[in-house]
């Protein structure tokens, strides 16, 4: 069976088309929204027989994460490709296929695939022979005629340098990452409970202890998103750790698709009516049914569309992001990538927190001192990283 990123070829071409039917879908149903004052219906279907509802909050957030994972799939083999470039003189990785004299069989397979050249053969040789799809025998025969090429060393064809860069990865590695995600998302906001928490009996992390069923009621109180990259950030480690693969240069790609999953992940909130901010009369400005309104704020009917803002936010980070990857990977060191992500969500969210409602506050013992918790995790997170970007870039030429 042929690796999974062996069969998804559609990706390259058609993943920026699959994100502007997103930034479409979600422009014409923000604007139907202003338009019309129409709240959509937070649930998508309802399954037959079992009679369980499928909520489009759900959908949304996974649509989200496999979108940004297709897009880490390509940077994956944009990655091994560069690595395959840097190792193997160009001399050897222009020369055609038919210097190998191949039967053929074996050469109609290898064309079929779009192989045409000695290099394009090493780059899937080198990250999994499997990805040929070829039998065994035509493997073995095909490891002999490579390794009789001029040039061609032993260690391409065995362990291969952009074999770390295999994009299964991404797709195994995201079980890790998710799974603890979740976990840290949740732990976050146990530890710092929204005010309006305070209608479900929990003012403290404590009180989380004496209503044990809240714990895992994520419907009731959501998830942190620090608690979640945290915790993501430590599945992934964990996953290259046991797969011997370059942590922080997986995470410099991993930031790239968080940032647009996070993009399209926060319509979700909209259609919630949640994650609004201060009341306003902008012409832009989110209507949100009485039911889901904040009780100190039941008489206004009108709110910054905080979600909006934030999703804006990361999909520019993205880009931007996106961008560095492309075009200055030459002056990137391993972790700049993910440092500049966190320097521009901690930016965006310390921002965003200037209008967001029914944020936790820093407390010294009875003292309030009116800072959003997640403003000052903020804070810290933007001048720590800035701090090392500076330190380790400091009058040094940076190669990658």
């Amino acid at each position: 069976m042929k690796p999974r990123w062996a069969t998804i070829q559609w990706r390259e071409q058609y993943y920026w088309l699959l994100i502007g039917l997103w930034l479409v879908t979600a422009a014409s149903a923000y604007l139907y929204h202003l338009l019309t004052q129409h709240t959509f219906s937070r649930v998508a279907l309802q399954l037959p027989v079992i009679d369980l509802p499928v909520y489009w909050y759900g959908i949304i957030i996974m649509g989200g994460i496999l979108l940004g994972a297709l897009v880490v799939t390509r940077l994956v083999e944009i990655q091994a490709r560069r690595t395959l470039t840097a190792v193997v003189p160009a001399k050897i990785r222009q020369r055609p296929l038919r210097r190998l004299h191949l039967p053929e069989t074996i050469s109609r397979q290898l064309e079929g695939q779009r192989l045409q050249t000695i290099g394009d053969l090493l780059l899937v040789w080198g990250i999994d022979p499997a990805g040929l799809g070829l039998p065994t025998e035509s493997r073995e025969l095909l490891a002999e005629k490579l390794g009789e090429q001029p040039g061609i060393e032993a260690v391409w064809l065995t362990a291969a340098p952009w074999r770390v860069w295999n994009p299964d990865h991404v797709w195994s590695g995201l079980v890790w990452a998710l799974i603890l995600a979740v976990i840290g998302a949740r732990l976050y906001h146990v530890l710092t409970p929204s005010p309006s928490m305070a209608a479900l009996s929990i003012s403290s992390p404590a009180d989380y202890f004496r209503h044990p069923l809240q714990l895992i009621n994520i419907r009731q109180g959501g998830l942190g998103i620090y608690g979640g990259i945290a915790g993501g950030a430590l599945g992934l480690f964990i996953f290259t750790y046991r797969n011997k693969i370059p942590g922080w240069g997986w995470a410099d790609l991993s930031v790239i698709g968080l940032a647009l999953g996070q993009a399209v992940g926060r319509w979700g909130n909209f259609i919630n009516q949640e994650l609004y901010g201060r009341p306003t009369d902008l012409p832009w400005a989110v209507y949100i049914e009485p039911i889901h309104r904040l009780p100190d704020y039941v008489q206004f009917s009108h709110f910054h569309p905080a979600f909006l803002y934030e999703s804006i936010w990361s999909f520019l980070s993205f880009i931007f992001l996106y961008w560095l990857f492309q075009q200055r990977a030459h002056q990137l060191k391993a972790g700049d990538l993910t440092a500049s992500y966190l320097i521009l969500y901690a930016v965006g969210r310390t921002l965003l927190e200037m209008v967001r409602l029914d944020s936790r506050t820093v407390s010294l013992g009875s003292l309030d001192l009116g800072l959003p918790v997640a403003t000052l995790v903020s804070l810290i997170i933007a001048l720590s990283m800035g701090g090392w970007l500076i330190w380790r870039h400091r009058g040094k030429q940076v190669t990658r």
